[in-house]
């Protein structure tokens, strides 16, 4: 345990020796509107872990289980506006022992994305950045649109994501994906970021299943969020809770348990 911890602050260390031109993300679900300097090189591995049910397929009765699902960012500065992001996403398949179970939001697949940021920090009343993505997954196309706002006042930053999607399914299928987040950050100390965020889910097919299912929401979460900033190395962390349909008891085959926990590990190359 000595030994690890040992390791732990080298690293830390030596991030903080070095120049600190990382642009880590405060908030988990929602993007600040700061983008990464011209020729910078950032990767970033996102977890997200989230308690569900499924059918044990020996004895048929239900089980619970952490169901999760990464994502790794590679983002590029290609100007001091405008950043480049490549994703790969990986989902990994529950237990073979368990039967209907539901995957979470990503597929596995690539992604690509700009990032763009209207005017430079601080100089309009609001920050306002626009974000386009393109991901081809396993079972479908996803377009995706951003309205990036975020306001900083002295150590606090408040941020705001306007974000749509539309899904085209490799079967006759298509979705529309409302997906807007909101978070609030303080600055305790250089390395300490303490907050809160929310956001919502809502899903609505083309063809509309009737009635509707459980996980097409909307569903909204909200939670603490925490910021650890060692410079070119960063750690971002929330835990949230589902604020809609708050007393209903996991049922097998819902993706969108009672808690969504996601992780971020942010490194400058």
């Amino acid at each position: 345990m000595n030994r690890l911890f040992a390791g732990i602050v080298t690293i830390a260390g030596l991030s903080l020796a070095g120049s600190a031109h990382a642009n880590p993300r405060p908030l988990p679900f929602t993007y600040t509107s700061e983008t990464i300097e011209k020729g910078g090189v950032e990767i970033e591995q996102f977890a997200d872990v989230v308690p569900q049910k499924g059918i044990d397929a020996t004895t048929g009765g239900s089980r619970k289980f952490a169901a999760t699902q990464y994502q790794t960012e590679f983002e590029y500065g290609i100007t001091s506006r405008l950043e480049l992001g490549l994703y790969l996403t990986y989902v990994p398949k529950p237990s073979e022992s368990l039967a209907a179970t539901a995957r979470l939001t990503e597929g596995n697949g690539i992604k690509q994305r700009l990032r763009y940021l209207l005017a430079p920090p601080g100089e309009w009343p609001i920050d306002v950045g626009l974000y386009g993505e393109v991901a081809e997954l396993d079972s479908e196309i996803e377009f995706e649109g951003k309205i990036i706002l975020q306001r900083r006042i002295d150590k606090l930053r408040i941020a705001a994501n306007l974000t749509a999607e539309y899904e085209l399914y490799l079967q006759p299928h298509k979705d529309v994906v409302l997906d807007p987040s909101l978070g609030a950050t303080y600055e305790l100390a250089p390395m300490v970021h303490l907050g809160a965020e929310g956001w919502m889910r809502g899903e609505w097919p083309d063809p509309a299943p009737h009635p509707r299912i459980f996980d097409l929401g909307p569903h909204v979460y909200a939670g603490p969020v925490l910021l650890l900033n060692f410079g070119k190395l960063w750690f971002s962390t929330g835990i949230y809770a589902r604020a809609t349909d708050f007393g209903r008891s996991m049922q097998p085959a819902e993706a969108f348990g009672p808690l969504w926990a996601r992780g971020i590990v942010g490194l400058e190359l």
